[in-house]
């Protein structure tokens, strides 16, 4: 007598395997190209880079008074100028009681900032 194998009852409360979503595929990318050392390796040369353009000696510098003036001012924004300008128009009104000409406080103050900041 051949014995028949058991048959067993599934469980109805068993997980069954989800199959997970696989992840989306990433573009592929353009090869980069292979450094001067790699294609020094197969005989060929690596490209160099041009040389810089020389300065001329015929092209004159400003003068030290002028390149001073430059950098001094270029360092302010035009905002800051201003406020200090500002600030500096309050005081001279200050002094004179803040009675006379305003437009006058500002442009004195104005001359004394420009002056202050070119050196």
């Amino acid at each position: 007598m051949a014995r028949e194998p058991k048959k067993t009852v599934k469980d109805s409360t068993a997980a069954t395997p989800v199959k997970k979503p696989s992840p989306p595929k990433k573009p592929v990318a353009a090869k980069a190209p292979k450094p001067a050392a790699a294609s020094a390796a197969k005989g060929t040369p690596a490209p160099k880079k041009p040389a810089a353009p020389k300065k001329s000696a015929a092209v004159a510098k400003a003068p030290a008074r002028t390149r001073a003036r430059k950098a001094s001012t270029a360092s302010v924004s035009p905002e800051v100028r201003y406020r200090m300008i500002q600030d500096a128009a309050y005081f001279i009104a200050e002094k004179h009681g803040f009675t006379g000409d305003n437009h006058a406080y500002w442009l004195q103050a104005e001359h004394e900032i420009d002056a202050k900041l070119a050196g």
